[in-house]
């Protein structure tokens, strides 16, 4: 089998999202190993049947048409070159997963790569097919929140592991979290809780805001989050404009805004949603009276709808390329991502090494590949001194990993100094100051085995 191939072909319909089994296991105390992951390894999910050869399988369950495209293809790229440097030892890898030589527990790792076109259904019957045909080890991928729900639960029905690329809701590691899910990227509230500061400060305290926001799972815990922060401080939201996931007229949601008094235009969409949304306001006029605010920063954004539209918009990103002076292996990063695929990384690319190197990491600290054992490393409370964005850690609580937000503010054109040079960075905001209580989203992680 090659290291990248699509297996998608006569995929059969699966039935999905029964509810997760088990009684709540709780939050684990850091350090602390529990019973039952102190016991035998039994057969669970793939395991050992995914790693009785000398290679282990993952599976990339992206959208590579469609609205999130873009952001899907650049998402891929980051866990295929995670992947080389697995296999290689590279030294990056090595920064963040110790105990790598090459490969994982010394086996070679392999992937296949399917389109879900950003479709909940889609993503689980490529999921199936990852497990049944190659006894994937690992699942990783989405950019829609709608997708990452689905694998959460279909992850936890399977007993294999899954981790989110891009998902930005708070119901990923909230109320539809699973023990058998890890989020490593910026979500909803962490980005409202540093954006809406800023927004405070730079903007004033008396705006009147209109929205938006895309009618899913997403859109609404973005909406919810940004509200929560920005009317605390002052604002008044004057309308929230709900629009279909891909939708391509905006000319009714644009009549709407003009009519509603904001001063602000807060667009929540994603990928080609942000474009067609922004270019359609600047069209009908509500950019030449109103400040754009994007709070969740799509990769790609700035380049599609032009640095003009862009300038002096605030935004909250994953992670910049322009951040290697406060984070070495961040420039790593950027230089071997350049390197191998002729552009500086969007911040999809970065979530997805980051999320195998720290598989990795968990595997090798677990010894083996039993997903108890290995949930049990993810869980143990270890802080990891540097990563992409500087020091990281996971909450065992819920799975979200506790990481940095950046706040980047667009350039003009006349203040860039490369052609890659679309923000000044404003702020890097540590995550341990940005993440709400973990029962705050309703999360039960369910059981493990």
């Amino acid at each position: 089998m090659s290291d990248t191939e699509n297996p998608r072909a006569g995929i059969s319909r699966r039935a999905m999202l029964l509810g997760t089994a088990g009684a709540a296991a709780g939050a684990m105390l850091p350090l602390a190993l529990p019973s039952w992951a102190l016991a035998d390894d039994p057969a669970l999910g793939t395991f050992p049947a995914g790693q009785a050869g000398d290679s282990v399988f993952v599976g990339i369950d992206m959208p590579l048409t469609g609205t999130y495209a873009a952001a899907g293809a650049d998402e891929q790229k980051g866990i295929e070159l995670a992947i080389e440097h697995l296999n290689n030892g590279d030294d990056l890898i090595k920064a963040i997963s110790t105990k790598t030589t090459k490969g994982v527990l010394g086996k070679k790792v392999v992937s296949g790569a399917a389109d879900e076109a950003a479709k909940p259904d889609l993503a689980v019957q490529n999921a199936t097919k990852f497990i049944q045909d190659n006894k994937a080890s690992v699942l990783i991928g989405s950019v829609s929140s709608g997708t990452a729900v689905a694998l959460n639960h279909f992850a936890q029905d399977q007993k294999v592991i899954y981790l989110p690329g891009i998902s930005g809701s708070n119901d990923t590691t909230g109320k539809d979290c699973t023990r058998y899910s890890f989020r490593a990227c910026f979500y909803a509230y962490m980005a409202s809780a540093a954006v809406g500061p800023v927004l405070l400060d730079k903007l004033g305290k008396t705006r009147k805001a209109a929205y938006l926001t895309p009618d899913y799972t997403y859109g609404h815990t973005v909406f919810d989050s940004m509200t929560k922060f920005t009317e605390a401080g002052g604002w008044t939201t004057v309308t929230n404009q709900l629009f279909p996931l891909g939708a391509t007229d905006y000319s009714a949601y644009a009549l709407n805004i003009a009519n509603s008094g904001a001063d602000t235009l807060v667009v929540i969409g994603f990928g080609n949603d942000a474009v067609n949304s922004i270019k359609q306001a600047k069209q009908f006029g509500l950019l030449d009276k109103m400040t754009l605010v994007v709070p969740y920063m799509s990769p790609y954004l700035v380049q599609q709808v032009g640095q003009d539209l862009m300038a002096g918009v605030y935004a909250g990103l994953d992670f910049y390329w322009d951040i290697g002076d406060k984070f070495p292996l961040a420039k790593q990063f950027v230089d071997k991502f350049e390197a191998k695929y002729g552009y500086k990384p969007e911040w999809g690319a970065e979530a997805g090494y980051m999320q195998i190197a720290l598989w990795a990491d968990a595997v090798e600290t677990a010894g083996t590949f039993y997903p108890p054992k290995v949930i049990a490393a993810y869980e143990s409370g270890k802080k990891y001194a540097d990563s992409l964005v500087g020091p990281v850690e996971w909450r065992a609580a819920d799975h979200q990993l506790i990481r940095p937000v950046i706040v980047v503010q667009g350039k003009k054109a006349s203040d860039m100094k490369s052609k890659d040079d679309y923000y000044s960075v404003v702020e890097i905001v540590p995550g341990d100051k940005l993440l709400p209580d973990p029962t705050a989203f309703g999360c039960n992680l369910g059981s493990p085995t």
